[in-house]
């Protein structure tokens, strides 16, 4: 049963990790790395945002989950 924690933590972790990247709000790779900051300017998320921010927080909570199930069953 650890396994399967372990397994599903891992892919919710690769999940999570490429989720957040894909959020990065600079243009392109370079955004990425902080080279395309136009400031400090909060718009709000609309489309395709505001669908990948609830996935990112989805993600978060069974992330959390998983890793405290793993840690509950005996890892």
């Amino acid at each position: 049963m650890v396994n399967y924690f372990s397994i599903a933590l891992i892919i919710t972790s690769i999940a999570l990790i490429a989720s957040v990247i894909i959020q990065s709000k600079g243009v392109g790779l370079g955004g990425l790395t902080g080279g395309g900051s136009t400031g400090g300017v909060y718009t709000q998320r609309r489309g395709i945002e505001k669908i990948l921010f609830w996935i990112t927080i989805g993600l978060s909570i069974l992330f959390f989950i998983l890793t405290l199930l793993t840690i509950i069953t005996g890892n």
